[in-house]
């Protein structure tokens, strides 16, 4: 019983997961573990990505939010030689609500592996570094979080600082933090030196879109200068790019109501089309030369073309055409299903991680918690009474072994073992010694009232059993005391973590439908940590299972031995003082008597 206890301690503590010695700086408490996965269980990319803007989003299912400033400016990203300090830019942090969203300047990210990088919090005095012009590359010329409020124009992320002009549209949630809304008139971005475009030269344009209404032509970005045009939209919810008067139409429309990735690149003379990550079509064009502003969600100018019936995020900008894996990344990696990024464990700088099991414990709700503690109770309970249990059968058949060594030398002497001090010592814990001594007293007290003990007659035989009888009945409560708690942890903790699990669930199916957020990564710590509560019944039901047969068995041998000894005992006694034998021995002493007597 012992060993398997031991066994089960040896087998939790082995979850308890070891954590790196190497610690960044002193003055940070907690680190995260936080990596970038190309291979083909993560995002499966095959080519390099090179720098990249990484996307953390952060939420209540893989990060509690504990000891972080309230506005996270305490957050800084660590390579993995926990030497190099990555930029970043904070585009939301919410505590209270659990939500936060960070983009990452990781330098390199390479096709087909798994990079592991540390996001260090936990320093109150630290002071805010997040820089979004430091955090995206100089070769994007504008790029829009559209995080600001309604009625505030878009502002730009990068050094440039190509702000948008104008308000237009209503600020909402979006596929990463908020979105425009159009209302039917162009947001315009300036003509400045940085968006100035010469012919030929290379370009990019991506953004997320979600199209409420799929009729008729409608315009996402169109630039405009003398004769030459450039015009992204869609066609009956079918996106095609123009320049000039030759149009490539895309083989794949985008869905209405959903949030998909739209990107377009130019380079020499090719301009290509991507939806969701995918080239779907393709211009043997140059880029025509341009100085004018850009117009997104409506042409400025009076045309034939509707303003785009949707929704805007993340509008980005670059002189350069970036790689067909990168947009792919991005198609992938900044919606709510990422598999580019995993999230890891948290640890405290004192050495001692929080690990898998900590990251489970920290999203167990408090409900879960009561009931999880009310089978630690009973998982302690429960062990304690096997260990003691177990201990005292163990005496106790240890005991009842040496004193069968000793009645075996009894012979017709049924009382010569009664006034052995030094034996009844060693015997205390003999449940056969103590059927003995009841036996033994039976027998004397008799003598003591004056019966004749030679001869015995069978209705004190059968008393003297019963007083036997009666200590073996005691005997065998003892035995079994407490084994019904054991029972009850058998029959009762699965059900008990159940109710747990049950509760579990419901309180992550409430706050995901409160959250809006359907993601895999959101629900799946609080379901496991829901599952925890029935793991937590079944890691009580089942020791405690093994535990009682073994018990019983035990139990069972020991009652077995008490009733063969009352029944050895009684046989011995009826043998030597039955009134059948001792009418036998009278007999024979009156023939003695007799013979002896001279006729």
């Amino acid at each position: 019983m012992q060993r398997l206890l031991l066994s089960l301690l040896i087998c939790l503590g082995l979850v308890l997961p070891a954590t790196a010695n190497a610690w960044w700086q002193d003055d940070w408490h907690y680190r995260k573990q936080i990596s970038v996965d190309t291979t083909p269980q993560g995002a499966a990319i095959a080519q390099a990505l090179g720098r990249t803007a990484l996307l953390v989003r952060l939420h209540t299912g893989n990060f509690t939010f504990d000891g972080v400033k309230d506005d996270g400016s305490d957050l800084r990203f660590v390579s993995a030689d926990d030497k190099t300090v990555l930029n970043h830019q904070i585009e939301s942090f919410d505590p209270l609500m659990g939500m936060a969203l960070i983009w990452v300047d990781v330098p390199s990210v390479e096709g087909g592996q798994r990079q592991d990088l540390w996001m260090y919090y936990g320093n109150q005095k630290a002071p805010a570094t997040g820089s979004g012009q430091l955090t995206f590359d100089p070769d994007y010329t504008a790029l829009y979080h559209f995080d600001g409020a309604t009625g505030v124009p878009p502002k730009d992320t990068t050094a440039y600082g190509n702000n948008a002009q104008g308000a237009v549209g209503v600020s909402i949630d979006g596929v990463i933090g908020r979105a425009v809304q159009f209302n039917g008139q162009p947001l315009l971005l300036p003509a400045s030196p940085s968006l100035q475009h010469s012919a030929g030269a290379a370009f990019t344009f991506s953004t997320w879109l979600r199209q409420d209404q799929a009729s008729g032509e409608q315009v996402i970005l169109a630039r405009r200068e003398a004769a030459i045009s450039l015009l992204i939209g869609v066609s009956q919810g079918v996106p095609f790019v123009a320049v000039n008067d030759q149009r490539a139409v895309s083989t794949q429309p985008l869905n209405p109501g959903q949030w998909q990735h739209l990107a377009l690149t130019a380079s020499g003379d090719r301009v290509v089309l991507y939806v969701n990550g995918r080239e779907t079509a393709s211009l043997a064009v140059a880029m025509p030369a341009f100085n004018s502003p850009i117009a997104l969600g409506a042409d400025a100018a009076a045309g034939t073309f509707a303003p785009f019936s949707g929704a805007m995020d993340e509008a980005r900008l670059s002189k350069v055409a970036r790689p067909a894996p990168l947009l792919l990344a991005d198609a992938n990696a900044q919606g709510a299903e990422s598999k580019l990024v995993a999230y890891g464990v948290d640890e405290e700088q004192s050495g001692f991680g929080f690990g898998s099991l900590g990251f489970l414990l920290n999203a167990v709700p408090l409900d879960a918690w009561v009931i999880i503690g009310v089978l630690v109770l009973m998982m302690f309970q429960s062990w304690i009474i096997m260990i003691r249990k177990n201990r005292m059968v163990s005496r106790l058949g240890a005991a009842n072994e040496a004193f069968r060594e000793q009645f075996a030398r009894i012979g017709t002497r049924l009382e010569m073992f009664a006034d052995d001090q030094e034996l009844a010592q060693r015997l205390q814990h003999s449940s056969l010694w103590r059927l003995y001594l009841v036996a033994v007293k039976e027998i004397r007290t008799r003598r003591e009232q004056g019966a004749d003990t030679s001869s015995v007659s069978a209705a004190t035989i059968e008393a003297i059993r019963c007083s036997m009888d009666g200590v073996r009945t005691r005997e065998n409560q003892a035995l079994s005391s407490k084994l019904s708690t054991l029972s009850n942890a058998i029959a009762g903790g699965p059900y008990i973590g159940l109710l747990g699990t049950v509760l579990g669930i419901m309180v992550v199916f409430l706050g995901t439908a409160m959250a809006g957020d359907v993601n895999i990564n959101a629900i799946a710590p609080g379901m496991a940590a829901a599952l925890l509560a029935t793991a937590m019944g079944l890691f009580v039901a089942i020791p405690a299972l093994f535990g009682y047969n073994r018990l019983i068995t035990r139990n069972k041998e020991v009652s077995a031995d008490m009733r063969v000894f009352v029944d050895e005992f009684i046989t011995r006694l009826a043998e030597m003082h039955g009134e059948g034998q001792s009418g036998e021995a009278a007999h024979r002493r009156n023939q003695h008597v007799q013979s002896s007597v001279p006729a």
